[in-house]
């Protein structure tokens, strides 16, 4: 039924739970994975009520440390994949518009569901923080898994 799964992936708690579902349910449909996660590009420094430019160095350590965390972060779902016999690929880029990010790299590598844990959060909190679950099916064509 489903043959690629995208996972979206943060390095906490509740992104370890869609791992380890994903890699069960990849296992009983002979799925695929790709995983991904998204790093925040530099904020905008602002100085005086003027935007200020980085210079270029900051700007490529400000890439690397997102490099490093993002592969940190694959390299362990990786792992439990292979160790699972899941064939699994992973995906990151540097973006403030995370749903996005998910949605497009979705389709750019032919997945057919999207897999993300969500805090479940309603009311006020949800106002305050988000949801980027709600985002993601509002924004993707794809069936979407939620796990709570």
């Amino acid at each position: 039924m489903y043959e690629h799964l995208l996972v979206p992936v943060d390095g906490s708690e509740l992104s370890n739970k869609a791992i380890a579902h994903s890699i069960g349910l990849a296992k009983m449909l002979g799925a695929s994975i790709t995983g991904f996660t998204a790093e925040p590009p530099l904020p905008v420094l602002v100085v005086e009520q003027a935007a200020v430019a980085y210079d270029v160095a900051t700007f490529q350590e400000h890439e690397k440390r997102c490099e490093a965390h993002a592969r940190e972060i694959l390299e362990a779902f990786a792992a439990k994949a292979k160790e699972a016999g899941v064939h699994f690929d992973g995906q990151f880029m540097i973006t403030d518009n995370v749903q996005q990010g998910i949605v497009d790299t979705a389709q750019r590598q032919g997945c057919d569901l999207i897999i993300m844990a969500t805090h479940g959060r309603h009311g006020l909190d949800a106002l305050i923080h988000g949801s980027l679950a709600k985002s993601v099916l509002a924004h993707s064509q794809l069936p979407l898994l939620i796990l709570h």
